[in-house]
């Protein structure tokens, strides 16, 4: 199953917080349907009908079934570019 590094949780939290979401609200991770192999990151209000959900502490992320698979083995991380804007990157 997809882990977080304490980076990305931050980075989820500072997301939600800027947008003013609420508090089951977390970062939706979903196959892009005309780019094979790519992915989406956005940000949901709650999970969608068949997300699989991942909790760690306050922060969700929720996976689109079809992403599954694909994440299973995967870390989440995140570092911030020059302006402050989080960078996400998925690592073995």
């Amino acid at each position: 199953m997809l882990t977080m590094t304490d980076n990305a949780m931050g980075a989820i939290r500072d997301l939600i917080v800027g947008e003013y979401l609420p508090h089951q609200a977390g970062l939706r991770i979903a196959v892009k349907p005309d780019e094979q192999g790519a992915l989406e990151f956005s940000l949901a209000s709650d999970a969608w009908s068949g997300d699989h959900v991942i909790e760690k502490e306050d922060v969700r992320v929720f996976l689109d079934p079809d992403a599954v698979a694909f994440l299973e083995d995967k870390t989440l991380d995140a570092e911030r570019d020059p302006r402050g804007r989080p960078i996400f990157r998925l690592t073995p």
